[in-house]
């Protein structure tokens, strides 16, 4: 292999809760990296000379800071993470170039040559969330893979996810340290259960809870499902 070698990613997935982030620009892209970054739970500033429509309501709700206006380096004050989504070359290399002078991460969309970190194509089904990247060698391709796992990785893994995770604690709180807890544990990632889920097969279903941690994990499982079922019912 000649010339430059390429960056290796290291793979990280970052809790932004309560940490404040930086977005550069108002159009279509910012909206949706700004929709990412508050589904994380980041404070967001985002400075722009202008905003979409959707983000002028998240600003005038007080979900976002709005500075109107272009970057300079005193926006970078107090911030943890930096996202330049603008039209403007010369501004996406602004924002890199002081970023990276005070040991910002930061990341300029569809640029890879100037970022300390990028963002990956993911799946999300609830806490499950699978990343998918190229290196930034093709993101056609790793749209292509997203949907591939978005086919395998149907929405009722959101549900199947919540409920291991309640059953995993109950099993830890009542099973003592040892091979027993071990093979409990192992028996959570089971692939017949979400199917079971998405055929209303819930009497399976808790039998399956009820094998691995007594009549407590079925009344668990039948109380979270029971649940979901009525808030989906109740928001569609």
């Amino acid at each position: 292999m000649t010339g430059k070698s390429r960056s290796t990613y290291y793979p990280l997935f970052v809790d932004l809760r309560g940490r404040t982030v930086l977005v550069v620009g108002g159009g279509r892209v910012a909206e949706r990296k700004v929709a990412d970054l508050l589904r994380s739970g980041a404070g967001v500033i985002l400075v722009s000379p202008d905003l979409t429509e959707k983000l002028r309501g998240w600003a005038e709700d007080g979900k976002i800071h709005y500075i109107k206006g272009v970057f300079s380096p005193e926006c970078l004050q107090n911030v943890w993470l930096v996202v330049a989504a603008t039209d403007d070359p010369r501004v996406q290399r602004a924002v890199f170039r002081e970023a990276t002078e005070r040991r910002i991460f930061c990341n300029v969309v569809d640029q890879p040559e100037f970022c300390s970190f990028i963002v990956p194509a993911s799946v999300r089904r609830g806490d499950l969330h699978i990343a998918i990247s190229t290196g930034g060698s093709s993101p056609a391709l790793a749209a292509k893979i997203r949907q591939d796992l978005e086919r395998c990785y149907r929405p009722v893994y959101a549900a199947y996810v919540e409920v291991i995770r309640e059953l995993r604690r109950l099993i830890i709180d009542t099973v003592p340290a040892g091979p027993d807890r071990k093979e409990l544990l192992s028996r959570l990632a089971d692939d017949r259960v979400p199917e079971m889920m998405e055929q209303g097969r819930m009497v399976e279903v808790e039998s399956w809870a009820r094998s691995l941690a007594g009549q407590r994990a079925e009344k668990l499982v039948r109380r979270l499902l029971g649940k979901r079922i009525f808030e989906e019912s109740t928001n569609a």
